[in-house]
């Protein structure tokens, strides 16, 4: 049987991912293509917590003219909207999922509770952290970190669209070099754009190491959790 390198991970999902190529909302097919691979390292004995975004319905800077704090609200309302359907793929699959939300909303989630978060991962349930932090002003990214932090994750799995970090855009320039390894020293310094500052920081004080990697490739998901070499590698020094 193969042997996971990690035990306990963070599966860090952008909203613009659960969209697909519709670029907008929610494709399912794509939800349960990513729910499929959830399901092939939850077989391995991985325990999974998930934190998505909500980009695919709406992002905090698209309220020009708003509010921060109430664009920032309503991002994290959209976040809960993904939680509710990655749920739901999941639970297709017969897999026991419990959708935490840092906003309470008892009537169709659990309150963010450490402890709790923590059992449901030991019993083998897929946690999926949604709203964010419940803060405005800190992105599903921090959530990522912050979340990887409390419940003691080996490793935040950073699926983009785009298979690892480069120096420059790798959609505008085709020229641009990829990371095989990174500091967290290097992400703060040269500006990379893996995780925003303050996710990358909290992840460097906590020595919480981060694979950024293509979602769109085939069992990626499940190489990581290998130790395969894809991707990019962030760690300490």
């Amino acid at each position: 049987m193969e042997r996971p390198k990690y035990n306990r991970v963070i599966l860090k999902i952008s909203g613009e991912a659960l969209a697909g190529d519709k670029g907008f909302g929610i494709d399912t097919e794509k939800i349960i293509s990513i729910s499929k691979d959830i399901r092939e390292i939850r077989d391995l004995g991985v325990e999974v917590a998930i934190v998505v975004g909500g980009g695919n319905i709406w992002r905090g800077r698209s309220g020009k003219g708003m509010d921060r704090t109430t664009a920032d609200h309503m991002g994290m309302l959209a976040t809960v909207i993904n939680a509710l359907a990655f749920q739901d793929a999941l639970e297709s699959f017969n897999i026991p999922v419990r959708v935490q939300t840092a906003i309470e909303m008892r009537q169709i989630a659990e309150p963010y509770i450490r402890r709790r978060a923590i059992r449901h991962l030991e019993k083998g349930r897929i946690v999926i952290f949604a709203s964010g932090t419940g803060n405005p002003f800190f992105s599903t990214d921090t959530t990522a970190a912050l979340r990887a932090a409390e419940i003691e994750a080996d490793v935040i799995l950073l699926a983009k669209k785009v298979d690892g970090v480069y120096d420059s855009d790798p959609v505008k320039n085709p020229e641009a070099v990829k990371y095989d390894t990174l500091t967290y020293i290097d992400i703060l310094n040269k500006g990379l754009k893996a995780m925003d500052s303050t996710a990358t920081s909290l992840c460097m004080d906590n020595g919480i190491p981060i694979i950024v990697f293509d979602l769109n490739g085939p069992g990626n998901i499940k190489k990581a959790i290998l130790g395969q070499n894809i991707g990019t590698f962030i760690k300490e020094d």
